[in-house]
């Protein structure tokens, strides 16, 4: 009978285990996972459970049954320490080792981390310590405007904290969305009482709050850094498997060795749709990457081509954008930017890259089959017509 062991018990690890059950293997299955919690979604974690909007039961996964209702041997609360590809086994913290027959990294990534003692935000205990803070701080100021930076902002003014954001970039998320659609969140943000303090940098961070590169120093009840994560690729470099940015893979999903497969933040995958490999660390990634890379090690043909996608929640705005900004030369604006209703298009070459629909819904699979079809589109009629 064979073993297939999944290193990363988050919601790819969760989510190929339930697939490789789906689609019929009937061997083992062990799914191994450093938290102590049961596998769980981290987008609520800086959205409504952080605000306490939701309850802590549902941002799990699977109810605590189901892992043995389906014969998955979930181990938390213990990391791998070694990937053995020769002998096809891992090490675990405790001593032990699990040989398999097929194995997926599904690490993950960690919160890319400063000198001193700013709170972060990564697990289910960050999250439950963040809103316990909150709820205690007059004043919060965060380290990076980021989507975990600016929905931390929007919880602690929910929580009535003053809250001051520190930024390196000339505007709110500046790489993600580019100058024009970052500074739509910046005014979001700045109407809701957010003091923005963009084109400088924390250079330290102590126990009152932060000396800034400028040499000014804010003082805050709370300190929270937001600037980005690092894939968790050390196990896979450590056992010679090809890394870039992430765990290189195929379209499939499948390593530089014929048995290990990579989904979710920690796999930088081969694009078909792109040519090129890229790396994506949001929700719906791990949602519908962990699936494909079951099916991949079950031996299907599996070309993995999602458009990547994201979605957020701050204050009155709701958002789900599409698509890869890289190289974009145009911005065709549908609706209302300044009442916050409309689509942005970002173009290349005539050709629509990427979609963003604020507080517009009901679109996503239309803006995805216009980036998908790579077809030249009359801005004019973009800007008016139906996406």
């Amino acid at each position: 009978m064979a073993t297939y062991v999944i290193v990363g018990a988050g919601l790819a690890g969760a989510k190929a285990a339930q697939t490789l059950r789906e689609e019929g293997f009937d061997g083992e299955i062990v799914l191994i996972g450093a938290e102590r919690e049961r596998p769980y979604e981290r987008p609520p974690l800086s959205k409504d459970f952080l605000q306490g909007r939701s309850e802590r039961e549902t941002i799990f996964v699977h109810g605590p049954e189901w892992y043995a209702d389906n014969g998955v041997d979930l181990r938390l609360g213990i990391g791998v320490t070694r990937i053995e590809l020769d002998h096809h086994l891992v090490r675990l913290g405790n001593g032990s080792r699990q040989p398999y027959d097929k194995l997926l990294i599904a690490t993950g990534a960690a919160p890319r981390r400063l000198p001193g003692p700013g709170h972060y935000l990564r697990t289910v205990e960050d999250s439950e310590a963040l809103k316990e803070r909150l709820a205690q701080s007059r004043s919060v100021l965060i380290v990076g405007a980021s989507w975990i930076g600016l929905e931390t902002a929007a919880a602690a003014r929910a929580a009535g904290c003053a809250v001051t954001v520190v930024e390196p970039e000339p505007t709110a998320l500046n790489r993600a969305l580019g100058p024009e659609l970052g500074d739509v969140f910046a005014r979001l943000h700045a109407r809701n009482g957010v003091d923005l303090r963009f084109g400088t940098a924390a250079a330290e961070i102590t126990d009152t709050g932060v000396r800034l590169s400028s040499g000014e120093r804010l003082s805050a009840d709370l300190v929270v850094v937001g600037i980005g994560a690092a894939p968790e690729v050390g196990l896979a470099r450590d056992a010679g498997l090809e890394v870039g940015q992430g765990v290189l893979t195929d379209a499939a999903l499948r390593t530089s060795h014929p048995d290990v497969f990579a989904a979710g933040d920690v796999a930088e995958w081969f694009h078909p749709l792109y040519g090129r490999r890229v790396r994506v660390e949001h929700w719906a990634n791990a949602l519908h990457g962990g699936p494909a890379a079951a099916r991949s090690m079950l031996g299907q043909e599996v070309v993995y081509d999602a458009i990547p996608y994201f979605y957020t929640d701050q204050y009155d705005l709701g958002m789900e954008f599409s698509g890869d900004i890289e190289g974009y030369d145009e911005i065709v604006y549908r609706g209302d930017v300044d009442s916050l209703e409309f689509i942005a298009y970002w173009l290349r070459d005539s050709r629509v890259i990427a979609g963003m629909n604020v507080n517009t819904w009901d679109v996503v699979d239309d803006i995805q089959q216009l980036i998908r079809s790579g077809v030249p589109v009359n801005p004019k009629e973009l800007a008016t017509g139906q996406p």
